[in-house]
């Protein structure tokens, strides 16, 4: 993304060999197997779907891992970053309440406009992390996400 601004249209980040070639052909090997499996029950197509099973397994932990920990990170620069921009009664108010999918919405907020999208997004928890952004008129990118 390396010469043009993130925005909201062009934040989502994709790993070619994650995306468009480990996860489609794990996804076709179990497709596949299940296939055989239902079409002709014995040892063999058992002893492939147990193995597709555990390929797309590997494939699918290997990719929300490394998500799951970047949430927890972003969860914490995000705090730490409300602490220091925000009144501290805001502060406090928005660690007790919101969730991860928050934080991560509103990490792409600048600190400008940080306050008020807090305010909003306490005041109506249900909001989604795409209603979220989609209200974010200065974008801060984060282009270190996996």
């Amino acid at each position: 993304m390396s010469g043009t601004t993130q925005s909201y249209a062009n934040h989502a980040q994709y790993n070619p060999l994650f995306h468009f070639f480990t996860s489609p052909l794990a996804l076709i090997f179990l497709v596949w197997s299940l296939t055989r499996f239902f079409g002709d029950p014995s040892f063999d197509t058992g002893y492939f779907l147990v193995g597709a099973l555990a390929l797309f397994g590997v494939v699918s932990v290997s990719r929300f891992s490394p998500l799951r920990a970047q949430d927890r990170l972003i969860r914490l620069e995000e705090q730490l970053r409300y602490r220091r921009i925000l009144p501290a009664a805001l502060a406090e108010q928005a660690i007790a309440t919101l969730s991860p999918r928050h934080y991560i919405a509103l990490r792409f907020a600048s600190d400008a406009e940080l306050a008020g999208l807090v305010e909003q997004v306490i005041a109506n928890p249900a909001l989604k992390s795409k209603e979220i952004k989609q209200q974010i008129r200065n974008w801060r990118p984060d282009t270190f996400r996996v």
